[in-house]
């Protein structure tokens, strides 16, 4: 089964991303993994602290992701695998494309404000002529209905 790889963050866009990837599974027989990067500067405290913080924000990113996991479970038939990954996020992501042979496609949500489409985008496309698998860059203003229809 070809999987859909998109990056949950707390940029706007990953919403539309994520919409994207779960609509595009559902109509092609695809799967969906929800992929969440913790930052390594996260954790430069004292061993202690940095376990706790590290804890609270697994414990973030699973709330996070048992929202989006709901919607397309009950809207679109997709039950999304949830991955966690600590380090820098663009060497998690193509780690994690190169252990899963099961992603066929990276979907990423664009920013819109004046500072580009973001640093995931900026970075991974500026890489896209050698990564494994194609991107598709999904604009964070794209109205749901025309996201819709595009899938």
């Amino acid at each position: 089964m070809r999987k859909f790889l998109v990056v949950l963050d707390d940029s706007r866009e990953c919403l539309n991303a994520i919409r994207f990837a779960a609509l595009r599974a559902a109509h092609t027989g695809g799967g969906v993994t929800i992929l969440s990067i913790i930052p390594p500067e996260e954790f430069q405290h004292w061993i202690g602290v940095g376990d706790i913080m590290r804890a609270e924000a697994r414990e973030r990113i699973e709330a996070h992701f048992e929202v989006f996991a709901a919607w397309m479970r009950k809207k679109q038939g997709i039950d999304p695998e949830l991955v966690i990954r600590e380090g820098e996020p663009v060497d998690e992501i193509l780690a994690q494309i190169r252990e899963d042979p099961q992603i066929g496609v990276l979907v990423l949500g664009a920013g819109t404000d004046r500072n580009g489409p973001g640093p995931l985008v900026t970075q991974l496309s500026r890489a896209s002529g050698s990564l494994p698998v194609p991107i598709t860059i999904v604009p964070g203003e794209l109205p749901k209905e025309r996201l819709e229809k595009i899938t």
